[in-house]
């Protein structure tokens, strides 16, 4: 084990708080681990232990964050995700094979899949656009967390009128997915490109809203004036 990761985790355990540990788990619907400390106190952690490794390769800082990721632990897992954004301008379009495996193998709530596929996933699609395509076939996976990075992975560049066909194909993938998860998550999707493509997310809305789970549709409609948004939900 590289000491920098031992010594984050000793510094972990010794920050950990058992009260607010119990209160975390109750937050999440799946089981996690958790040392119980804050998400600002964590995210503090890192960027001063990055400060050590920032002259390293891409691969070596991967390697740490694989190794953070092993541990199950959401608090490790957040230390992972800062990481690997932090590194995005030395990103190559293989990376999206590292973040695949990480979301495949490790995610398993909904916080460290949006923590990773927000900035790190996000930020290599608006370097490589033609890396979306993997997206379409995440949507398709039997793995809950890697349909809703399919979707979730998109918000950041949504948000910036990037990727809207591709916002659409996969929300058409994920329409009728059976998991409330993947649901709001294509829904925020929708609700982040509606922040730049107002009418065309609402006449996606209007032409799917007789199947479109109701959680998906609120999601969608957010941030749309009243009477948009009155419309959608209209019988």
């Amino acid at each position: 084990m590289d000491d920098v990761v031992g010594r984050i985790r000793q510094e972990l355990r010794q920050n950990a708080d058992e009260t607010r540990k119990k209160s975390g788990e109750r937050f999440f619907k799946e089981d996690v681990k958790l040392y119980g400390l804050t998400m600002p106190a964590v995210d503090r952690m890192a960027k001063a232990y990055y400060e050590e490794i920032r002259q390293r390769s891409t691969h070596d800082v991967f390697a740490l964050c694989e190794e953070l990721w092993r541990s199950g632990y959401l608090e490790e897992a957040f230390v992972a995700c800062n990481w690997s954004h932090a590194i995005h301008r030395e990103y190559q379009p293989e990376d999206i094979k590292v973040f695949e495996r990480w979301v495949s193998e490790y995610v398993s709530n909904w916080a460290t899949c949006d923590g990773l596929c927000n900035h790190s996933v996000g930020d290599l699609l608006a370097m490589y656009p033609t890396l979306v395509g993997d997206l379409h076939r995440w949507a398709r996976s039997e793995n809950r967390w890697m349909r809703r990075a399919a979707a979730v992975s998109l918000i950041v560049p949504a948000r910036r009128g990037k990727f809207l066909d591709d916002v659409f194909r996969i929300a058409d993938i994920l329409l009728l997915d059976a998991d409330d998860l993947v649901r709001k998550g294509y829904g925020w999707m929708l609700k982040a490109a509606s922040e730049a493509h107002q009418r065309e997310v609402f006449d996606y809305v209007l032409r799917n809203k007789a199947v479109m789970p109701r959680t998906a549709l609120r999601y969608a409609i957010e941030k749309m004036p009243p009477a948009l948004k009155a419309q959608a939900m209209a019988k």
